[in-house]
């Protein structure tokens, strides 16, 4: 994302659209200079699977998008933060190379007007508490993958194929404290299902 804009409904186990203007956030204020780094979310002993998941279908509810950026993406006014790289390395043995986005700042712009990204790369969202969480793509101009992903290391549930620009917000019913967004139909091409294990390296 990009699109990271809005974390809705955190304490509950279904996030609520707000009203387009200005969603309200729960842990995503707006930048400030003064903004500090979310703590780490501790690690909960292994589990042999989630308490909760939602399957994929046999076929994605969207179809995957042509490649390229959305005709309409506006010019970044800043330029791309600078922020923390690790690697994500799943149970099947895939890995990407990921951005932290850690900081409420980071988070809520996300992958915000990125033109293109590399099928190895992605951008992990960090949180500490975990939460029913809802994202949106305003100014996002790729589309793309969430992998929402609880404490124990489980992928719980996948939003595959997320159109550009628009402020619909996308999420899944289960509590996560990291979301992980790749290239739109990245998940389906490298066989990652909710129940997947991940290891996280470099946070």
């Amino acid at each position: 994302m990009t699109v990271l804009l809005g974390l809705l409904g955190g304490a509950g186990c279904d996030g609520a659209k707000s009203g387009s203007s200005a969603p309200p956030t729960v842990s995503v204020p707006g930048p400030t200079a003064t903004a500090t780094a979310s703590p780490k979310p501790t690690p909960e002993p292994a589990a042999a699977r989630p308490s909760c998941m939602v399957p994929l279908g046999p076929e994605p509810a969207r179809p995957e998008p042509p490649p390229g950026p959305d005709a309409n993406c506006p010019e970044d006014p800043t330029g791309p933060p600078h922020l923390g790289r690790g690697k994500i390395t799943f149970g099947n043995g895939t890995s990407v190379k990921v951005e932290f986005a850690v900081r409420p700042p980071d988070r809520q712009r996300g992958l915000m007007y990125r033109t293109a990204m590399p099928e190895d790369e992605g951008m992990l969202f960090v949180f500490q508490r975990p939460q029913v969480m809802r994202f949106w793509m305003r100014n996002t101009c790729i589309p793309l993958d969430m992998l929402f992903i609880d404490r124990a290391g489980f992928v719980v549930g996948i939003e595959e194929n997320v159109p550009t620009m628009n402020d619909n917000t996308y999420g899944v019913r289960c509590r996560a404290n990291y979301v992980l967004e790749t290239n739109a139909g990245w998940a389906r091409r490298h066989d990652i299902k909710p129940g997947e294990t991940v290891k996280l390296e470099g946070l």
